[in-house]
């Protein structure tokens, strides 16, 4: 006997929602039938997959496996139906892409108008959010591509390139590094640096490629958003990197900001989409990958 769909969607919401309630809140049942599901569940795997405690759902060790191994067999069969629905017609219907903040704001204005008369039965839906937790949401099935910056670990994923993108250093008007043409990483500092928050991965892509340690939390101003980054070096609080897809884009533009090349070895960073091993909808993303690389 095999563990149903049902039953292990409601594990992966039990384990979502920590408690039998909301579980079975966002199952749309009351929550004895959500009881009875993950009790049966326990009896086919043959061991307890929670722990009850007052307040508390815990996840066994047993659980916390069948968690991760529930969430590919969900997000497979997501991609079957999807698939069977739009056979022969790529790229259509529902289609859930993720992008980060330092590329969202930037080559999706630019790209998708372009996906429109090319797909027009496409819903692209969209989400933006830090490298880590998009990942997180694609192999859990709850994404089916990305479009992130590389290098990144991409265990367990396959992707498509779509640029090339130099990362650049941006200074306040007047500062010493605005009179070089091209800013060697000996002479940036660490201490005069403002950063985005751990998180963004053009942060740690930056800093490895001028090879500077990390500053210390306490003593560098982490921005929240790229907007902000280039506010705080305009104000004259320190200099920083952007990638030259923001530059382009227009966000330096009245700043009060220099943007100069990085050398001698100019870094940059690679945009793919990528998309989980063995998905349903590589080809659909390779398809993507294609219209956002032409634009």
């Amino acid at each position: 006997m095999l563990p149903t769909l049902r039953q292990l969607r409601y594990l992966t919401l039990l384990a979502e929602h920590g408690s039998f309630s909301r579980a079975a809140e966002a199952a749309h049942v009351s929550q004895p039938a959500l009881s009875a599901g993950i009790q049966e569940l326990e009896r086919v795997l043959g061991a307890p997959v929670v722990e009850r405690a007052r307040g508390a759902v815990l996840l066994t060790s047993v659980g916390e496996e069948a968690v991760r191994r529930a969430s590919d067999v969900l997000a497979r069969t997501e991609d079957l139906v999807e698939a069977a629905r739009n056979a022969g017609k790529p790229l259509s219907g529902r289609f859930r892409l993720g992008v980060i903040p330092t590329v969202a704001p930037f080559l999706l204005p630019e790209r998708l108008p372009a996906l429109k008369p090319r797909y027009p039965r496409l819903k692209l839906l969209l989400r933006e959010d830090q490298t880590s937790r998009l990942i997180a949401a694609l192999r859990s099935g709850h994404l089916d591509a990305v479009v992130i910056a590389l290098p990144h670990d991409t265990a367990g994923l396959d992707h498509a390139h779509i640029a090339h993108d130099d990362i650049l250093a941006i200074a306040p008007e007047g500062h010493a590094l605005a009179d070089l043409g091209e800013v060697r990483p000996d002479s940036l500092s660490a201490e005069d640096l403002i950063l985005l928050e751990d998180g963004h991965c053009l942060r740690d892509q930056a800093l490895a490629a001028v090879e500077i340690d990390t500053p210390r939390g306490e003593d560098v101003f982490a921005a929240s958003s790229i907007h902000t980054l280039v506010q705080m070096v305009g104000a004259g609080l320190g200099v920083s990197f952007l990638p030259r897809m923001a530059v382009r884009a227009g966000l330096t533009d009245r700043a009060g900001v220099v943007v100069r090349a990085i050398g001698p070895d100019q870094p940059s960073r690679e945009i793919v989409v990528a998309w989980r091993q063995g998905s349903s909808r590589a080809a659909e993303a390779r398809l993507l990958a294609e219209a956002l690389r032409e634009g």
